[in-house]
């Protein structure tokens, strides 16, 4: 299932070309005032703002290469798998689409564009982008259906 991945891929490079040439770097649009603007910052660390750290940092390259592990992690769990559960199959999909597209980032410009700021008046949740969305949300899916399969296996013993 290499379609999500590919679509999560171009859907997070285009928002972040587009965020990156319209709106100048630490500025923002409001969406929906008090809830959500679209902002332009960058993040040298990981999924909202973790180790964000200045780009002399090793931190660059240990996510890359975490980046890479996690990549061929899920190719040979796919490929190993015996079963092709369609929600976990999506979950590894998302995964790497959004892996994939923040390690371009980083290894094209030494950051990651993020530029979704959601917040409760004064109270925001770090910035993030398309990736780390479809990464949060894979890993969700693939948890899910862990637990899912977990409980039919053993339903049916």
């Amino acid at each position: 299932m290499i379609w999500p991945a590919i679509a999560v891929f171009c859907l997070d490079q285009v928002s972040k070309w587009l965020v990156a040439h319209h709106i100048p770097l630490f500025q923002s649009r409001v969406i929906i005032p008090g809830l959500f603007n679209l902002v332009h910052t960058h993040n040298r660390g990981i999924a909202f703002g973790l180790l964000n750290r200045d780009s002399s940092s090793p931190t660059i390259f240990l996510i890359t290469a975490a980046s890479l592990v996690v990549i061929v992690v899920l190719i040979i769990w796919y490929v190993r798998s015996t079963e092709k559960d369609t929600f976990l199959t999506l979950g590894m999909s998302l995964i790497m689409g959004g892996t994939l597209g923040n390690m371009t980032d980083r290894l094209r410009l030494g950051l990651v564009v993020d530029f979704l700021d959601i917040y409760l008046g004064r109270f925001h949740w770090p910035a993030f982008n398309v990736a780390d969305s479809s990464i949060t949300i894979g890993t969700f899916m693939i948890g899910l259906s862990l637990i899912l399969s977990h409980k039919r296996s053993s339903h049916a013993s």
